[in-house]
């Protein structure tokens, strides 16, 4: 019996030292596509993908640069998507942020390396210009219960900071119950000084990320355009879901229009991952979702985002888990215990 499902990439930030090795763990049999991206990395005169997956130790200063985590999360999701059990039909493709890139390769808009090429250009550009940064705070609760007037609240604030003199500060990711905030550092300080903290983490820097989604990334979308022609995309396989819940359906799509808003509005805009996942639940009703390698922190914003549409009467932490434990329906392939139940 077929099991429908909708794939998530995941973005930035999910390669790190639990996942160092990870292609040479999975996906051995990969290793002809895996020397294909080391080739193009070899143009440029890059370290190989492989080299870098298959070092012995794990920095976080150089495993968070842009030039480096973007292709190791590239060649490890992608893989992943490639190597779905059989009985699997993937009926749409989404992604978070820079997964968007690699969500394009999974449903055949870009080819794997072209898809590549995408993914390794524009992650060095971000690192070469390293434009503001990024942190993270959420608006709901342990619980996850909704709480619009937080988050509206934390908006309010943000549009405030962003019009002080010299301060720049927008929403860069919505993402389940955590806003994702990007910006200068005057900006960031002055979100950070007004905020309690909670969970013992938050408000959260990300480490070696710009302020993607914003208006100061232009520079980047400008260059990346230079770089990667839109003759590089084709009409994808599979139904895609982009930043703002919008579907490109197989066979109508308009591939200039693609590229356009993959190195345009993509870039300078705010990405908006929850309503991603919200219309794939919606729009496609599948059995699982499953969320690709490396990493495993991406599924707790997809639980979030299907919790806050009260996705099958769920409306909070406690019926996500509920559900879950009665029928796994969120897959998180860079989990140990629930890899098995979706790979061949």
């Amino acid at each position: 019996m077929t099991r429908t499902a909708v794939v998530i990439c995941p973005g930035r930030g999910t390669y790190n030292k639990p996942e160092l090795g990870y292609l040479h763990r999975h996906h051995s049999n990969r290793m002809k596509l895996f020397r294909e991206f080391d080739a193009i990395r070899a143009e440029t005169g890059q370290e190989a993908v492989t080299a870098l997956d298959g070092a012995s130790r794990f920095s976080v200063s150089k495993y968070s640069r842009g030039d480096v985590a973007s292709p190791l999360i590239y060649a490890a999701a992608l893989a992943d998507a490639q190597a779905l059990a059989e009985d699997i039909e993937v009926v749409a493709v989404t992604g978070n942020s820079m997964g968007w890139y690699i969500a394009l390769a999974a449903a055949g808009a870009l080819s794997p390396e072209n898809g590549f090429r995408v993914v390794n250009t524009m992650g060095t550009l971000m690192q070469t210009h390293l434009i503001g940064g990024q942190l993270v705070y959420p608006f709901t609760g342990d619980d996850w219960r909704d709480d619009p007037a937080r988050k509206a609240e934390l908006l309010a604030e943000v549009a405030r900071i962003d019009s002080l003199p010299e301060h720049d500060l927008a929403l860069s990711i919505d993402l389940g119950g955590m806003l994702v905030l990007a910006g200068n550092e005057a900006g960031l300080r002055a979100f950070e000084a007004r905020q309690p903290l909670v969970q013992e983490r938050f408000p959260m820097r990300l480490a070696n990320h710009a302020a993607f989604h914003t208006r100061l990334q232009a520079p980047v979308a400008q260059e990346g355009r230079r770089q990667l022609p839109a003759t590089l995309f084709t009409q994808p396989d599979l139904p895609m879901i982009d930043g703002r819940g919008k579907i490109w359906w197989p066979g109508a799509t308009d591939t200039g229009a693609l590229w356009d808003y993959t190195l345009g509005h993509q870039v300078t805009e705010p990405y908006d991952f929850t309503r991603a996942v919200q219309t794939a639940a919606r729009e496609f009703a599948p059995d699982l979702f499953i969320v690709t390698g490396p990493g495993a922190t991406l599924g707790g914003a997809v639980a979030q985002s299907l919790v806050l549409a009260n996705w099958r009467g769920m409306s909070d932490k406690n019926s996500f888990q509920a559900l879950q434990a009665q029928d796994p329906f969120l897959i998180a392939l860079g989990r140990e215990d629930q890899r098995p139940l979706a790979i061949g």
